[in-house]
């Protein structure tokens, strides 16, 4: 890669990672669900109506917009909300690489070598680790809603992968019209009228700056990015960085709201990069057909149809 396209994965990396912190921001001035919807309504209105259609079948974008954008944010956000940590929630959210590999071998059939295999089975135990840690130190439910939320990426990844859409920005844009009504739905039955209305008559600058950055900063930027760089070199060579999401989460966290890590979660931080690590950086050193098996695979874990968070 070249030292531009490096600069601007790392970007792109910091972008998400950050971006959790900002939820956490947002979090405190709307209620999960509405903060979701709005979220998506941003990145969806007013685009929707000057881009043409998606150019896949209605169905994946139904699918995709349904899995990614209300079961997978939905749970991230009200996982945060019900107390999982900005920092830890960056982490986490890094199992569905597992999710991916786990999915793709039950819907698409897809083998991984077992280098990939011992790649996730060390990411999986960093996910182990923290989860015990978790036990001991916090919530337990909140911890399980994020891990939830990450199964729902991995299921989003094989979707998106099925559909193979042509077109991202209309992509994007069409799949995150999808959650907007269903959120708000979500939204009015479980936080109430009252709850909605309080939120959006008392909007601050930062309530407002939370959602531009989530919307369109790490949902339209990030995934423009990304898809761009995606688009110019393997799988192989952009996925690696990804693994700065949750450095970059962690790291901003702990400057900007003071989490703090004990060495559990330090460990369980090495075990987790270490393992996906693996798993994005094997292919090269595979010959044939495993290599060509194994950057698909790769490009199922480092494809992301929205950001980390």
């Amino acid at each position: 890669m070249s030292p531009r396209h490096i600069a601007l994965a790392v970007l792109v990396a910091a972008v998400w990672g950050v971006n959790f912190v900002v939820i956490h921001i947002g979090l405190e001035h709307f209620p999960p669900f509405l903060f979701g919807a709005l979220r998506f309504a941003v990145v969806a209105l007013p685009a929707i109506f000057f881009i043409g259609p998606p150019k896949v079948a209605w169905r994946w974008v139904v699918a995709v917009g349904l899995t990614l954008g209300v079961a997978k944010f939905g749970l991230l956000f009200f996982g945060m909300h019900a107390g999982m940590p900005a920092g830890l929630s960056s982490l986490v959210l890094q199992s569905q690489a597992v999710f991916t590999a786990v999915f793709a071998a039950a819907l698409l059939r897809e083998r991984p070598p077992a280098q990939r295999i011992a790649g996730l089975a060390i990411a999986f135990g960093g996910i182990a680790l923290a989860a015990v840690d978790r036990g001991l130190n916090g919530p337990v439910g909140a911890f399980v809603i994020v891990i939830a939320a990450a199964a729902f990426w991995g299921l989003s990844n094989v979707l998106t992968r099925k559909a193979a859409p042509p077109d991202a920005l209309r992509w994007m844009v069409w799949m995150s019209a999808v959650p907007v009504l269903p959120l708000l739905a979500l939204s009015l039955l479980f936080e109430g009228p009252a709850e909605i209305g309080r939120a959006l008559t008392g909007l601050t600058p930062s309530g407002i700056a939370a959602v531009l950055y989530v919307g369109l900063g790490s949902t339209l930027f990030g995934f423009m990015a990304w898809t761009h760089l995606l688009g110019r070199y393997d799988a192989s060579a952009v996925a690696p960085y990804s693994l700065l999401v949750p450095v970059f989460g962690m790291s901003s966290s702990w400057l900007l709201l003071g989490e703090r890590f004990g060495p559990s979660a330090v460990a369980a931080t090495v075990l987790v990069v270490l393992g996906i690590g693996i798993t994005a950086l094997g292919p090269e050193r595979l010959p044939g057909s495993a290599r060509r098996r194994a950057r698909r695979s790769a490009a199922l874990a480092a494809v992301r149809p929205g950001p980390a968070g």
